[in-house]
């Protein structure tokens, strides 16, 4: 088995915050062991108030490792090493006695279903890696809550870590601090190790003042001992463990053992002008627009949508058959370019105060600004790019990274639903999945039944763009927008969605795809998108309050005829928004079977070998 956390070395960190006495004996010796082992200056245990938040900010302004926005109310800016600036899926593993534990054994190839790494090679790589990292600095315990604290549904960690930013953005992301040890007593938590991997005093001068260790990078979970363990990035999911790693692949694991849904989705409520409210859950790969879609203003005169979260969802059914869903986090860790008052205004007005920018420009007065941001500057206002360095549209390169943040906290946004915290979680009605697909897939279809529904989210595919430059667009299959977060093999989590339909009493919702960037022959989109999607929804809505406003086809139910209330929107061509090809569905079953057959392999329930093949009959019939 991989090290568990403890060595014989000295500990004589100084406890500078907080006490040891009165912790929990597996917290206590979670601290100890890993201060032992990493060789800290100090140990902070995190209490989450305001002045200590207040303090951790001065240090990393002292650091210079952020810079105060004068522009807004405790706005900060963060300017990463350019080697730092995204999760790195080719550094991230799982650590399991057989590698089909995490992932199906792929007939050719590398599984693109998630990395597998031996109990033999992370001890070596953890050994590697950990001793002594963390000298000269300080060691901060960080208790956080994945949920409202208290809440049936909700899961406590505890991270630790060397870096300062990891603190302040996890203040925001989760529920952190004093109350979360009191909440836990001696109960069970998920142990979290991060270190930035730059023990001091430094052997080569930092970037940006920004502490990382690139070539050292490694994100691993042990699912069978409930630990994540982080080593060389200092941002975003790779040091952030509540997020990816916490929510989604421990919490899959997790959630299979327990009977419950991990998942990464949307929550958003919608109520029609009568008063009559639902509550969706909805995963899209990402640039799908789905913290828009949790945000958005409907166009539809009397309806309202509000948001209960935008990028998780933690999903089980009650004693009385409603799938109940929290959001596990507690802020927005949302993607800056592209973000606007057109396409999200709700997000601008949430990020107005208390937010963490990083890898953003910054204007001659204090603001941020990145691309997309449809903003136009002062007259005499000038721009300094994520790079630090005077910037113009003539540099011919982005002023933000593609890949810049807000982290910023959920309550600031207008929208926030009023049950968003509510401990026994929102009732899902509707199940959304979605991709961009230029070509061949209608504006909407509902599957014909919750096994179908599975299958479409199995078989979910978007445009990415190709990692290689100039290689142009290539659809990708990302099966429940989850391919880089699977915490286990992932034809045993089809066959865990598929016996949530054997529950007892279970109220299984309704199972939709939408796909909002279908285009002409001119390449032009076919639907305006943003605020028009709220029609869609409406769609969705009467279906669920089972009204007949539906026709069969051969993928599914879309909208009969005059269904979709397209009032006021003009030159929307229906027809070819809704055509179902024969040719393009013939390609598109055979491309789903292949990828099933090389990548799920022996591992694929035959469920989903059965709605291939009514699939195929369908089309044919076409």
């Amino acid at each position: 088995m991989p090290p568990q956390l403890h060595t014989g070395l000295n500990c004589t960190a100084d406890v500078v915050q907080g006490s040891m006495d009165g912790l929990a004996p597996s917290v206590r010796d979670f601290i100890e062991s890993s201060a032992r082992l990493c060789q800290p200056d100090k140990i902070h245990i995190c209490d989450g108030s305001e002045e200590e938040n207040e303090k951790i900010l001065d240090c990393m302004v002292g650091q210079g490792m952020i810079k105060k926005l004068k522009k807004y109310e405790n706005c900060w800016l963060a300017l990463t090493d350019p080697r730092d600036v995204a999760r790195i899926e080719s550094k991230t593993v799982i650590i399991t006695q057989e590698q089909r534990d995490t992932v199906p054994i792929p007939k050719v190839g590398i599984s693109q279903l998630g990395r597998w790494m031996s109990e033999e090679d992370f001890e070596k790589a953890f050994n590697a890696r950990f001793p002594g990292c963390m000298k000269g600095r300080t060691m901060y315990v960080i208790p956080f809550s994945m949920g409202p604290i208290g809440s049936p549904l909700s899961k406590i960690g505890i991270e630790l870590s060397d870096s300062p930013y990891v603190v302040a953005s996890m203040r925001i992301m989760t529920r952190m601090g004093t109350p979360v040890l009191e909440a836990l007593g001696s109960g069970e938590f998920v142990k979290c190790l991060h270190s930035v991997g730059c023990p001091l005093p430094l052997k080569k001068p930092l970037v940006n003042n920004w502490p990382c260790n690139p070539d050292l990078t490694l994100i691993a979970h042990i699912p069978d001992r409930r630990e994540i363990i982080s080593f060389g990035s200092g941002y975003g999911g790779n040091s952030l463990l509540g997020k990816k790693c916490f929510a989604l692949r421990i919490a899959s694991r997790i959630a299979k053992e327990e009977g419950w849904l991990a998942e990464h989705m949307l929550i958003l409520g919608i109520t029609n002008p009568e008063g009559q409210k639902k509550y969706f859950a909805a995963a899209f790969p990402s640039a799908c627009g789905k913290t828009n879609l949790a945000m958005m203003n409907p166009t539809l005169p009397g309806w309202k949508i509000e948001c209960v979260g935008d990028d998780i969802a933690w999903m089980k059914f009650d004693g009385h058959g409603n799938l109940r869903a929290i959001n596990p986090e507690n802020g927005f860790f949302g993607v800056a370019p592209g973000t606007s008052v057109k396409t999200n205004p709700n997000a601008i007005k949430t990020i107005q105060k208390n937010t963490v920018f990083t890898n953003v420009a910054e204007t001659s007065d204090g603001g941020i600004y990145w691309e997309g941001i449809d903003e136009p500057l002062g007259p005499d206002v000038t721009l300094t790019s994520w790079k630090n360095k005077e910037w113009t549209p003539e540099d011919g390169e982005p002023c933000a990274h593609a890949n810049s943040r807000f982290c910023t906290p959920a309550s600031q946004c207008p929208i926030i639903d009023p049950a968003w915290e509510s401990p026994e979680g929102v009732a899902i009605e509707g199940i959304i999945f979605g991709g961009r697909r230029p070509s061949g897939v209608p504006l909407v279809y509902e599957s014909l039944n919750w096994q179908h529904g599975v299958f479409v989210g199995a078989a979910m595919r978007s445009e990415a763009t190709a990692a290689a430059e100039h290689q142009g667009k290539i659809i990708m299959h990302d099966p429940f927008a989850m391919r880089p977060f699977f915490g286990y093999n992932f034809g045993k989590y089809l066959s865990h969605w598929l016996s949530m339909a054997h529950r007892p009493a279970a109220k299984l919702p309704k199972i939709f795809h939408v796909n909002w960037f279908r285009k002409d022959k001119e390449g032009k989109f076919l639907w305006p998108g943003f605020g028009e999607n709220s029609r869609v929804l409406e769609w969705m809505f009467n279906r669920i309050s089972g009204e007949n406003c539906a026709k069969v086809t051969a993928i599914g139910y879309i909208p009969s005829e005059n269904a979709l209330n397209l009032k006021g929107l003009s030159d929307v061509n229906m027809t070819e928004l809704f055509s179902i090809s024969k040719e393009f569905w013939e390609k598109e079953v055979e491309d789903i079977e292949k990828y099933f057959d090389e990548q799920v392999n022996a591992d694929l329930p035959y469920e989903m070998e059965r709605e291939i093949h009514a699939l195929k009959q369908r089309i044919n019939q076409l």
